[in-house]
């Protein structure tokens, strides 16, 4: 445990000395709420720190589609916002409006948007971000497979003991108990691969630095994407009784189904209102958890614009309650994953549960 707190003490240093020189060296006031949301939010490049009012940051492929063609270059031409390249520029809020907030725009030759956009498929942070979880996914899952084969008939070690635990956690607790004994294992990969990916991604939304500070499952396309998937294999393997009780419920009066259906509709809204609820729960949990966090790092900035030596005294408070909510964010961040695979578990099994069943229980 106080490994841990050094561990985090160190990493919320790091990002107070980030906000400082940052802070220090721009001419404007400080705005939190600007400084939030661009570490909330994606970007087409990964920015470290600023140092001597430059910004430190690492370019990212920039790809897109325009009038049947393609450009590919990195995000480095745009330097931070300030340049246009090849026709297309990032878009500003003061210049062109909220629409193309973060967004990559296409310019004139005086630099002006002439209102279109490019079909962007550009690696931004997130993807970025998508591609670093899903290799480690993979590495130690291969890494753990190949442990396995040589240590065969010995106790696990390594790789091979957390992927066993995480196997065995998601099997006992979660697949049976809410899918059943004899219809859990084909629904085990996606079970697996939902829990390891959200817990890995909000762990490592934690870390302020390279290759971590991403908000990856913040991102409510990224929870959307996750929501549908569950959406997709619970419908899609579906046996006849569910939907029978979604279009003729038995035990309901055949007024709430005839001749206005109140009971088939409720129940055709609660098909999509399942998978909104995974979406907005992950979704807003881990946004709030790092919301609140640099919050209080901004109280430091706020009060330090007034006065630097009232910035420095009032810092001990809010690094205190800093530190307290990463803490708290390392349990959200396995919460919010095993709430996920659970409920996507239930849905699954409530999809699968055959007629008799649901009659014995």
């Amino acid at each position: 445990m106080k490994r841990i707190i050094i561990f985090i003490t160190l990493i919320l240093s790091f990002s107070f000395s980030s906000f400082a020189s940052s802070s220090e060296n721009k001419s404007e006031p400080f705005d939190p709420g600007k400084m939030i949301m661009e570490h909330i939010g994606d970007a087409h490049s990964w920015h470290i720190l600023t140092y001597k009012d430059k910004d430190v940051a690492i370019p990212l492929p920039v790809i897109l589609i325009n009038e049947g063609k393609v450009d590919i270059f990195m995000s480095s031409k745009f330097e931070h916002g300030h340049a246009s390249y090849k026709g297309y520029r990032l878009g500003d809020v003061e210049r062109d409006g909220e629409k193309a907030k973060g967004k990559i725009i296409c310019v004139d030759s005086n630099g002006k948007w002439t209102g279109k956009m490019p079909f962007d498929l550009s690696i931004t942070k997130n993807v970025l971000m998508l591609l670093i979880v899903s290799l480690i996914i993979i590495v130690v899952v291969f890494r753990a497979k190949s442990i396995a084969k040589k240590r065969v008939g010995k106790s696990p070690k390594g790789a091979q003991t957390i992927v066993e635990f995480i196997i065995l956690f998601i099997r006992d607790d979660i697949a049976i108990p809410s899918i059943g004994l004899k219809r859990y294992q084909k629904f085990m990969p996606y079970l697996l691969t939902a829990f390891c990916f959200i817990f890995l991604s909000n762990i490592m939304g934690l870390i302020p630095f390279f290759p971590g500070g991403a908000n990856l499952t913040g991102n409510i396309a990224v929870t959307l994407v996750l929501a549908v998937f569950t959406f997709i294999i619970t419908n899609f393997s579906a046996n006849k009784a569910y939907f029978k009780h979604i279009f003729n419920m038995p035990g309901v009066p055949w007024w709430l189904k005839f001749p206005l259906p109140i009971m088939p509709v409720v129940e055709i809204l609660s098909l999509f209102t399942k998978p909104f609820a995974l979406t907005i729960r992950l979704f807003a949990n881990i946004t709030a958890g790092h919301i609140i966090i640099l919050g209080f790092l901004s109280i430091i900035f706020i009060f330090g614009s007034q006065n630097v030596a009232l910035g420095y005294g009032v810092s001990i408070v809010p690094v205190f309650f800093a530190i307290f909510m990463s803490l708290l964010e390392i349990l959200v961040a396995f919460i919010q994953a095993y709430v996920f695979t659970l409920l996507s578990a239930i849905y699954i099994g409530m999809a699968n549960e055959e007629h008799a069943e649901v009659e014995h229980h």
